[in-house]
C-alpha cells in the first residue's frame, strides 16, 4: 500500500492550508487589486433570492445557478441565498437551478424580481433497483473512475473568472475577512502543469486587536481552492495506487437533474495509522465522472493531524484541529466536466496552560467559478501571478463601497459575514469623519 506517498500528499494539501500560530507577525505578501476596473451598473441585471426544498422548506446551500446556453454562473451560499448578475442583453434568457438529489428547474429571468425570489426544487428519490445492473466491486469502480479522467474532464486550458472568500473567526468573532475576483488559468486535467492565479480585484480586512497574543495566518488559500480539484489532483486524496488504503461502499443511487448518480461512501482502512480522509463521492452512473465530493480529514489522532497544519505554536499552549472538511463540485458542458466550486473549513482549538478558557479559531475558504472560456495562454505573467503561499490578509480596502464588485458575480455572504462587513463599513465611516 502507498500509505507513505499518500501521507506526503496529505501533508501537501494541509501545508497549502497552513496555519501559523506565533508570537509575532511576519512580513505580509500584498496582493494589489486592479485599479482600472470600472463599475457600470447599467450593463447588468441583478437577481437575489434563496433556493429551498419544495417539501421541507429547508435551504439548499451551494445550489448552482447557470445562465442557459452560457458558462455564466453563481453558487448560493451555505444558507441557500444567491445573487446572480446577468448582462443586460441576456436578461430575457433562462436560468437553470440545480442541486444534488433534486430536479433541475429552468426559470425565465423575466419572471424573477430583483430581490426576494424563492426558488423551490423538488426532491428526487432513487433506489438501487432503478438500475438493473450495478457494480458489485466498489474498488474496481473506483479504479475505473480514475482511469476515465481523460474522457470526462477538460483536456484544454481554460481561463476562469472565480470569486474567492476567506474568513478567520476567533471563537464567534470574525477577525479577518478577504474577498477577491480571480483569473484562474486552469490547466488540462492530465497536464503536469500547475494552475496559475491572477488577482483581478480584491478587498481585505484584519482586526489585529482581536488576535490576542498570537497571530493566526492562512497561507495559499486561493491555490488550496484549485488544488481541491481532485480530478486534476487526485493525489490530494487517492490515486489508483492508493485505492487499497480505503474501503469503498456504494451507499445509494440519487439524481442531479436527469443524471443518475452512485453515492460512494469511503473511509480509510482500519490498519492505516496516518490521518487520511473519509467522505462521499457522487458519480455519474453512465460516464463514471465524479460530479461532486465531500470529505473530511480523519482527526482521531489529533496530534498527528496537528503536525500537518501547524508550523509554529505559542509557548504554553497545545494546538490541534477539531474539524477539517472539504467540498468540490463540477459542472458539465458539451460532454466534459469542469471545476466549478470548492470549499474548505478548518477549526483549531488552543488549550492554554495558564488560562481558564480555551480559544477556538475557524478558517473557511471557498471559490466559485462564475464564467470561463478557452485560452491559449499557458501561464499568467510572472509579475501578475499570485505566489502559491500568498497571504490574502492585508490592510482595509474597498469595504466602504457597496458597489465594489460591479458586474462581477460573487457568493452572497452568509448573515454572519454580512454583519461583519457592516461593522467594517461603520468603522471606515468613523475614520472618514
Amino acid at each position: 500500500m502507498k500509505t507513505t506517498a499518500n501521507f506526503r500528499y496529505n501533508q501537501l494539501l494541509s501545508f497549502l492550508l497552513l496555519v501559523l500560530v506565533s508570537l509575532s507577525w511576519p512580513g505580509q505578501v500584498k496582493a494589489s487589486a486592479n485599479q482600472n476596473f470600472v463599475s457600470d451598473t447599467t450593463s447588468y441585471v441583478q437577481f437575489k433570492g434563496n433556493v429551498i426544498d419544495l417539501d421541507s422548506r429547508k435551504s439548499l446551500g451551494f445550489a448552482t445557478l447557470i445562465l442557459e446556453g452560457s458558462n455564466l454562473s453563481t453558487v448560493a451560499n451555505s444558507e441557500g441565498e444567491f445573487s446572480f448578475k446577468v448582462p443586460s442583453g441576456k436578461a430575457r434568457g433562462n436560468v437553470i437551478v440545480s442541486y444534488l438529489g433534486h430536479k433541475d428547474r429552468i426559470i425565465p429571468l423575466s419572471t424573477l424580481k430583483p430581490e426576494r425570489n424563492h426558488i423551490e426544487l423538488e426532491l428526487q428519490t432513487v433506489t438501487l433497483s432503478t438500475i438493473s445492473v450495478h457494480p458489485k466491486d466498489p474498488d474496481m469502480l473506483m479504479r475505473a473512475i480514475l482511469n476515465k479522467r481523460a474522457d470526462n474532464y477538460s483536456d484544454e486550458q481554460n481561463k476562469m473568472i472565480a470569486f474567492y472568500r476567506e474568513t478567520i473567526k476567533k471563537n464567534k468573532t470574525y477577525v479577518s475577512l478577504s474577498e477577491a475576483v480571480l483569473d484562474v488559468y486552469k490547466q488540462p486535467c492530465l497536464s503536469i502543469r500547475s494552475d496559475q492565479i491572477e488577482l483581478s480585484k480584491g478587498r481585505k480586512n484584519t482586526d489585529y486587536t482581536k488576535l490576542d497574543t498570537i497571530t493566526f495566518k492562512l497561507q495559499g488559500g486561493p491555490y488550496t481552492s484549485v488544488m481541491l480539484d481532485i480530478m486534476k489532483n487526485p493525489e490530494m486524496i487517492f490515486t489508483e495506487d492508493m485505492v487499497d488504503n480505503y474501503d469503498f461502499n456504494i451507499e445509494n443511487i440519487s439524481k442531479i437533474g436527469e443524471r443518475l448518480m452512485y453515492i460512494i461512501d469511503f473511509k480509510q482502512n482500519a490498519n492505516i495509522k496516518e490521518p487520511l480522509y473519509y467522505g462521499k463521492l457522487y458519480v455519474d452512473t453512465e460516464t463514471l465522472a465524479i460530479l461532486s465530493a465531500t470529505f473530511s480529514l480523519n482527526l482521531a489522532d489529533k496530534y498527528a493531524a496537528s503536525d500537518l497544519f501547524i508550523r509554529k505554536k505559542p509557548m504554553g499552549a497545545k494546538v490541534y484541529p477539531t474539524q477539517a472538511d472539504y467540498q468540490v463540485n463540477y459542472r458539465e458542458k458539451d460532454g466534459k466536466w469542469y471545476f466549478g466550486y470548492s470549499r474548505a473549513e478548518i477549526v483549531f482549538k488552543i488549550e492554554w496552560k495558564k488560562r481558564l478558557f480555551n480559544t477556538h479559531y475557524a478558517s473557511t475558504i471557498e471559490m466559485a467559478v462564475t464564467d470561463w472560456q478557452k485560452t491559449n495562454v499557458r501561464n499568467a505573467k510572472p509579475v501578475e501571478k499570485l505566489k502559491p503561499f500568498v497571504v490574502m490578509m492585508d490592510e482595509v480596502t474597498g469595504f466602504a463601497d457597496p458597489e465594489f464588485w460591479g458586474i462581477y458575480n460573487v457568493i452572497e455572504p452568509e448573515k454572519s459575514i454580512e454583519q461583519a462587513i457592516r461593522k467594517i463599513q461603520k468603522k471606515l465611516k468613523k475614520l472618514d469623519r
